[in-house]
């Protein structure tokens, strides 16, 4: 009776970790009610903000997945002592890039949104993104939601 118990629990176990962590999908659901909730967009604005924010979000995932990409590239030399310093500063300079490139992004979504919407309905929606991830964490580390 032990050993199925034991069994029975080995297969259930990673199961019911996987099924703690969220999962983008449900991340993507819960974010745009957050910001549908927070940011009270009239129906004009609401069109308007939403394909703008897509946009944003395709573009900011596809420079993660390129510097994701590049990371592990560079996570199979074990040791920073076995690179040359040129492969160092290669490395330093390219999280620079990636760094200023998400930057760069940050400003032209700016740049469209207050040139499209309120500057009051852009301000909330910065808020909003830092709402959002403190409400994240929280969540999902199982601490006090606002």
């Amino acid at each position: 009776m032990k050993n199925l118990l034991f069994v029975a629990l080995m297969f259930l176990l990673p199961t019911t970790l996987l099924a703690q962590r969220p999962k983008n999908e449900e991340i993507e659901s819960l974010k745009i009610a957050f910001f549908t909730q927070k940011l009270d967009l009239s129906p004009e604005e609401a069109k308007i903000f939403w394909p703008i924010y897509n946009d944003m979000q395709a573009e900011q995932n596809a420079l993660r997945k390129e510097r994701m990409q590049k990371m592990i590239s560079y996570r199979k030399t074990t040791e920073i002592d076995n690179l040359s310093d040129a492969q160092v500063q290669s490395l330093i300079t390219s999280e620079f890039d990636f760094k200023q490139r998400d930057l760069n992004l940050d400003k032209k979504y700016y740049n469209r949104l207050k040139s499209n919407l309120p500057i009051k309905v852009v301000g909330k929606f910065y808020r909003a993104q830092e709402g959002f991830k403190r409400e994240l964490l929280n969540r999902f580390k199982g601490g006090p939601r606002n």
